[in-house]
């Protein structure tokens, strides 16, 4: 069968849906690679909380972008895109389609879209920030927004404190807001897109949520929380089942409150993946359990 070349397939979803075994059939099935859009599990030192593809996984389709950087290395979406595009050069001279899966929304976004060039943060104001964030919590963040990006404050998402945070960063560093670092123009790729968002019915995905937690307590999550705990102030500490675990360190709530958390946390931000997917275009909602193989090959027939 001939396809229009070079494709990109991007395997996209909620946390715990099951992205990995689903890009990994369809990788196999079309004799490519896998090129990883999440912001977490590119991290060697982050393996159980972030759910890394387990060894087999990775022997039976070649990853990129996991277990690729450090913990200390500044990541984020411009980055990505940089990294991602780079390497397709490569990877496309070698297989005319690729497949990405992950559920960072803002790494898929500029991959596919671009992202407009933001500007450098000197580590004392992020580490200031951080700082501030941590004492004093999201109304912190909130106020001095509203100070000093307001028009991010009316217009943003303020209740995400990591975009919080990097608006923060972005004001304090250039007297600008960060909204005025973006444009509407989107790039055009050399490259054709499939876009996939999985979907199941919510209260399956969050029964599996909540099975994957105990599994992650099961398999060693506290330990590998517990090596990562000097560390707790880097960026890529700032997760879902790191911080709850930290906060037990610490001894401001018990180790089953806890997990609690981190189940309650996953969930929140599953329904956060889920509306980001849903705002987005030219994308399209697939049951998991469809025939997505089949949908990818009829696609491709009609492009």
């Amino acid at each position: 069968m001939q396809y229009q070349l070079p494709t990109l397939i991007i395997i996209a979803g909620p946390t715990a849906i099951g992205k990995t075994g689903v890009a990994i059939n369809v990788a196999r099935h079309f004799n490519t690679v896998i090129l990883s859009a999440d912001s977490r599990q590119c991290y060697k030192e982050l393996n159980i909380g972030v759910a890394r593809p387990q060894e087999e996984e990775l022997k039976a389709v070649p990853h990129y972008f996991i277990a690729s950087h450090h913990i200390h290395d500044d990541i984020n979406a411009g980055r990505y895109e940089k990294y991602a595009l780079d390497l397709l050069k490569d990877l496309f001279a070698l297989h005319p389609i690729v497949v990405v899966t992950g559920g960072t929304g803002l790494y898929i976004k500029a991959l596919v879209e671009g992202m407009d060039a933001m500007p450098e943060i000197p580590a004392e104001i992020r580490n200031n920030i951080l700082e501030g964030y941590k004492t004093f919590g999201i109304s912190w963040l909130q106020q001095q927004l509203q100070l000093k990006d307001p028009e991010f404050a009316s217009a943003g998402e303020m209740q995400n404190p990591q975009r919080m945070m990097r608006a923060l960063e972005v004001a304090e560093a250039t007297g600008r807001s960060v909204l005025s670092f973006r444009t509407v123009e989107k790039e055009k790729r050399r490259f054709n897109i499939l876009q996939i968002a999985l979907q199941m019915p919510r209260e399956q995905l969050y029964d599996r949520i909540n099975l994957r937690v105990d599994a992650m307590m099961l398999a060693g999550l506290e330990d590998e929380a517990r090596n990562l705990y000097p560390y707790r102030h880097k960026n890529a500490l700032q997760t879902v089942g790191y911080k709850e675990l930290f906060d037990y360190f610490d001894g401001s709530i018990s180790k089953d409150e806890a997990v609690k958390l981190i189940k309650q946390h996953t969930r929140n931000y599953a329904k956060r993946q889920i509306t980001w997917f849903k705002k987005q275009k030219d994308i399209y909602a697939i049951n998991v359990d469809e025939n997505i193989i089949a949908f990818i090959e009829k696609h491709l027939v009609e492009k």
